[in-house]
């Protein structure tokens, strides 16, 4: 059996983004930067189909349920010529937890004495580091790949940076150790494949 097709789009902007904020599972909402990446996203999605000869409702779609993927996916399927809200969401594919550190940026931890030291030992290991009250990468992978392995046809995704990063391990793009300080662009689209990962813009 053939690889499914996997497309995935990160969550357009918002004011924690530019902020340099920790948001993991806050549910912070678009800015208007992140709505026209969205509708941006939506525009290359179609061209991409509409050079492969596919048709918008032969895909799954799914996101995160953090209103900021969502209000991404609605546009994205609008873009398509879709329903906008015809779609599902699944807690699995939420933002890595920051735990007590959500809404602060790394200016502010280092203020904390305590902050200070455990961001010394997320410096040897990202993949592993476990904030305060959240979860590490690896952790996240596990729940990521639990819902990968849902998949059964070609898919479209809308989620975040940390959903991303844990992707490009399960597809054994890059190790665990680099794929934490992988920049994922808002207003692109990626396709995931093994041991492949390219980006539309």
């Amino acid at each position: 059996m053939s690889q499914p097709l996997f497309y995935f789009m990160r969550h357009g902007e918002t004011d924690w983004n530019v902020e340099g904020r920790l948001q993991g599972q806050r549910d912070i909402p678009l800015n208007p930067v992140g709505y026209g990446q969205a509708v941006t996203c939506g525009e290359i999605m179609r061209g991409l189909l509409a050079r492969d000869g596919r048709d918008p409702k032969d895909f799954d779609y799914v996101a995160s349920p953090l209103m900021r993927a969502r209000k991404t996916m609605e546009l994205v399927r609008a873009g398509l010529g879709l329903d906008a809200a015809g779609y599902r969401t699944d807690a699995r594919l939420a933002e890595l937890s920051f735990g007590r550190w959500e809404g602060l940026t790394f200016a502010e931890l280092k203020r904390d004495a305590a902050a200070v030291r455990a961001l010394a030992t997320r410096e040897h290991d990202k993949w592993g580091f476990v904030p305060p009250g959240g979860e590490s990468y690896a952790d996240l992978l596990a729940r990521v790949r639990q819902w990968y392995d849902t998949i059964t046809g070609d898919t479209i995704a809308v989620a975040h940076g940390g959903v991303a990063r844990t992707l490009i391990v399960h597809f054994g793009i890059e190790p665990p150790a680099a794929a934490p300080v992988h920049n994922i662009e808002q207003g692109v689209v990626y396709r995931f494949a093994p041991g492949r990962l390219v980006r539309y813009a």
